[in-house]
């Protein structure tokens, strides 16, 4: 379903522009001059807001406006921002009123802090009017940042070394940010022109307020509605090297299915390198690059997807200015590197130009293969170069080349996008894509693609057409392409009421999503309607009941679907957060037991996750699906066929999160996976699987670290090197498959 602002994405947008400022200036209704940060000879400290210590001139903000939920209505509290800088920082110290009794606040872990409390800045250094790094932080100090993109959304992956101060008043709290130039990419010049905005969070009213003043009805231009600054000197981030080598040492015990229990002992080191050019280009290189990221991908449910499931990138090298290869057809993920040694990577901006281009090597594919096939021990080489040329206002034309390339199999991706921002909140985007691949034994394919896209928003309603053309030849082995040989037609429109004298509605209304897709035969493939009506309330709370009216073809046979999905997401009291919905109705069996067709079925889908805050260092999160597709009245596709349940799957996750405090951190993760088939009428295997990690972190600030952890993984299998066969199944997951204990080190070296 497409949406303009989720109430998830409206927890982290941050905003800022249009203020009262002592000495003196005055802010214009439309076009703001430049708010002049003043230059200071002392720090500020923290203390000094604590105490009402007298300080420099300063730039102090505070007028600021509702973005949500009231688009234009002052801040429910008072609220206001300092602004200093010296020839090395910029400073952004904060004073919030408010009763301490009703501040949402944790000591969490860094970039954990969503519906907590919180103040950011938002700088647009290059002054297009489109991107912007943001600087988030709670009442306790906690971080989190990331680089934001009208027109894609925000990018939390982008990691700065930066510091923050927080403490809890008798009449609110305080905050310090303290940026440091060299973690910005900004031009050289004799003064610096940027574009700001200061925001607050106050999550029980699901408020945002900001200066300047950014309204709904500018989307979709977000950075575009910032105010301007001057800082009228020759600043520079000047030399910017940052270097990060790491070790990483584990024992492992796990259980080979040829050859039973075994043990292995690894040490990995390598390093990470970055260097800035000219302020604006960042080339990273890797030697053995610290591609694996401690901590385990959230549970998703894998069983009976027709559609391949995937889980988001987390490896540092990747991340990284991740925003340069979005494209509205996503024919790079970088997860499909799989196992590199070598990477090489450079991003950034130049003038209106702003260009990716990234090569890397992958082990895998010569891994898989067995020892004495073609191609075991050799690995892939990958490549991807994206450049855009920004014209207008927020609008750009883009390019993008792609490929892979193993032993005689190659892949090759050329495309060309646009994103036109038209007046009144008018957006068109499109792109067209041509591929080859060349594969032993299979031979060549080719084809083309295409995506072109109408796009209205304001405060209220949003308007979307999509239209889809894919080839049956289209292909992109580093990208993610669910399926081809489809032209698909998606319509998307929303309105929602928002009552300005309300304070326990925020807004409600309908919204309807419709999907029809064919092939380049002409033939239906599926269509699909789904009506939704939603409601917003205060404390962060969301309602929402659709129901899903479709038609699918699947393996030559057609489909009538349909399902009901009731879904909440509330922070009604500070101390828990809860989301989850029920959908029930009909669904394909995809994956049917042998000499079985598929056939519809009855399906129950389940999830839940209730996050419990007992005291400000303690989180308790509790994960939960349930899967389960039955038979249906008619169903079956034989009469010998027994009725009843086709499978169930469970899975539950449960983390605990101490963090003694911003720098040192205990988690503890408890998965459990049970898959339940009835296989007369399923092709999936029964498993039951349990895991345990224990994690020690120490954490001080982005790419110093020290993980010491122990995993351990249990199954339902008897494996005994004398029994014939070796292997058994048993009822519970009792058996340690693969047992580990690991320690991990990496060091941040900045010149």
């Amino acid at each position: 379903m497409i949406s303009i602002f989720s109430l998830g994405r409206l927890r982290r947008v941050s905003a800022v522009v249009c203020a009262a400022v002592m000495f003196p200036i005055v802010c214009a209704a439309v076009e703001l001059p430049p708010l002049k940060i003043p230059r200071i000879s002392r720090a500020p400290k923290l203390s000094d807001f604590l105490n009402g210590t007298p300080r420099e001139a300063e730039a102090v903000v505070t007028i600021f406006k509702q973005f949500d939920p009231h688009d234009g209505e002052p801040v429910s509290q008072p609220t206001a921002a300092y602004l200093s800088y010296d020839s090395k920082n910029l400073y952004v110290g904060w004073i919030c009123r408010d009763d301490p009794a009703k501040i949402r606040a944790r000591v969490a872990p860094r970039k954990q802090i969503d519906t907590d409390d919180r103040v950011t800045v938002n700088i647009d250094t290059f002054q297009d009017h489109k991107h912007a790094y943001w600087f988030d932080v709670n009442p306790y100090g906690i971080q989190y940042d990331g680089r934001t993109t009208d027109g894609i959304g925000d990018d939390p992956s982008w990691e700065g070394l930066w510091y923050s101060e927080g403490r809890i008043t008798a009449d609110g709290y305080v905050v310090l940010e303290t940026i440091p130039f060299r973690s910005l990419r900004f031009p050289r010049a004799r003064k610096q022109l940027w574009n700001i905005c200061l925001a607050r969070a106050i999550q029980r009213n699901n408020e945002f307020s900001i200066w300047p003043f950014i309204s709904h009805a500018g989307l979709p231009q977000f950075v575009g509605q910032f105010a301007p600054i001057e800082i009228d000197e020759d600043i520079s981030p000047g030399r910017n090297i940052q270097l990060i080598p790491y070790g990483l040492t584990s024992r492992d015990n796990y259980l080979d299915p040829q050859t039973g229990f075994q043990q292995q002992t690894e040490h990995h080191v390598g390093l990470d390198a970055k260097a800035v050019i000219r302020d604006a280009l960042t080339v990273d290189l890797a030697f053995n690059p610290d591609f694996s990221e401690i901590g385990t991908d959230d549970p998703k449910v894998q069983v009976n997807e027709r559609y391949e499931v995937i889980f988001p990138e987390r490896r540092p090298f990747f991340l990284e200015n991740a925003s340069t290869f979005t494209m509205p057809e996503q024919l790079f993920f970088s997860r499909r590197i799989v196992d590199p040694q070598f990477g090489a990577k450079l991003t950034g901006s130049v003038g209106r130009w702003s260009l990716g281009t990234l090569v890397a090597d992958d082990r895998a594919p010569g891994e898989v293969l067995a020892q004495g096939q073609t191609g075991h021990g050799d690995r892939a080489v990958d490549a991807v170069f994206r450049s855009e040329r920004e014209f207008g206002h927020q609008s750009h034309v883009g390019l993008f080349l792609g490929g892979t390339e193993f032993k005689t199999a190659t892949n090759r991706v050329g495309s060309i996008d646009l994103r036109y921002v038209a007046p009144h909140n008018w957006t068109l985007a499109g792109q067209a894509t041509t591929t080859q691949t060349h594969e032993s034994p299979s031979g060549y394919e080719a084809g083309p693609g295409y995506i072109l896209s109408l796009k209205k928003s304001d405060n209220h309603k949003t308007i979307q057409t999509i239209y889809t053309d894919r080839s049956p030849g289209l292909n992109s082995t580093l990208g993610y392409i669910s399926r081809t040989d489809i032209r698909r037609f998606e319509n998307y429109s929303s309105y929602q009421w928002k009552p300005t004298a309300s304070h326990t509605v925020f807004a409600y209304g309908p919204s309807m999503d419709t999907i029809l897709i064919y092939d380049h035969e002409k033939r239906l493939q599926n269509w699909f309607v789904d009506p939704t009506f939603t409601v917003t309330l205060p404390n962060l709370t969301q309602v929402a009941l659709s129901y899903q009216q479709g038609y699918e073809l699947y393996s030559g046979i057609g489909f009538g679907e349909q399902s009901t999905t009731v879904s909440l997401t509330t922070s009604w009291y500070k101390w828990i957060d809860v989301s989850g919905y029920y959908n029930w109705g009909t669904s394909p069996n995809y994956y049917p037991a042998a000499g079985v067709t598929p056939f519809l079925g009855k399906a129950d889908n389940v999830y839940a996750l209730v996050t419990l805050r007992p005291q400000s260092h303690l989180r308790l999160d509790e994960i939960y699906y349930y899967t389960r597709l039955a038979t249906g009245a008619g169903s079956l596709p034989a009469a010998s066929l027994p009725s009843g349940t086709i499978f169930t799957n469970h899975l539950i996750r449960s983390k605990i999160n101490y963090q003694f405090n911003r720098d040192y951190s205990f988690n503890a993760i408890l998965d459990y996976n049970a898959l339940l088939p009835n296989n007369a009428l399923v092709s999936s295997a029964y498993s039951k699987q349990a895991d345990t990690t224990l994690l020690f972190t120490y954490l001080p600030h982005p790419g110093t670290a020290v993980y010491v952890g122990y995993a351990d993984t249990f199954q339902n299998v008897d494996y005994s090197a004398t029994a014939s066969p070796a292997y058994s199944l048993l009822n519970v997951p009792s058996t340690s498959t693969d047992r580990q204990v690991f320690v991990k080190v990496s060091y941040l070296l900045r010149f």
